[in-house]
């Protein structure tokens, strides 16, 4: 199994790099994954702004030169690890900009005759690792789960993958969030991981 990781956070001396690292650790302990791929948009100075003009069009998207890297490694991967901060109850402006040019139609989906299009990428899963200074209860009381739904209803569901399971973890500034306990929780699962 091969696991393209997909961190987005600029500061490596934080909680979400310490779920980075566990992620690391875990999958280098479990005998099912061959290859791991990090990309750190920050680091890599990914530009999440969407350009349009005549000679760069949105529908042309899935074949932009400056993307191709990314679609290689999308393609290559068997599981999709998303590790984010939850702000203002959603994922980053870097993260969805990313989404917003990488799933892209004739790559990530394909308009069909019919209501729903076909998703191009069906087989892959999907991890989402996400932190949240507030509290757990918040985007589900709040928010009515708006986060899980535009990530596994609006996002992946579209583009044909099916398996997505959520790592949600609230309070995570509070002295009492227990940020130990959930990163083993993590650790253990990229350990021992199921597809």
């Amino acid at each position: 199994m091969n696991l393209l990781i997909i961190y987005t956070y600029p500061n490596h001396e934080s909680l979400s790099y310490a779920f980075l690292q566990e992620v690391l650790n875990g999958s280098s302990h479990n005998d099912k994954i061959t290859e791991t791929v990090v990309l750190d948009l920050y680091a890599e100075k990914f530009n999440p702004a969407l350009m349009f003009n005549a000679q760069k069009r949105r529908r042309d998207m899935h074949l932009d030169p400056d993307l191709e890297k990314y679609r290689e490694q999308i393609l290559r991967a068997d599981k999709l690890v998303f590790i984010y901060p939850i702000w203002w109850g959603r994922p980053p402006a870097m993260l969805l900009g990313y989404i917003d040019q990488l799933f892209a139609s004739n790559f990530a989906y394909r308009d069909k005759k019919g209501y729903f299009p076909e998703g191009l990428l069906k087989g892959k899963s999907v991890v989402c690792i996400s932190t949240m200074k507030g509290p757990a209860f918040y985007p589900l009381i709040w928010l009515n789960n708006a986060h899980k739904v535009l990530m596994k209803r609006a996002l992946f569901s579209f583009v044909g993958i099916k398996k997505v399971k959520f790592f949600e973890f609230g309070n995570m500034e509070s002295p009492g969030g227990r940020q130990k306990k959930k990163l083993k929780r993590v650790y253990l699962y990229f350990n021992g991981l199921k597809k």
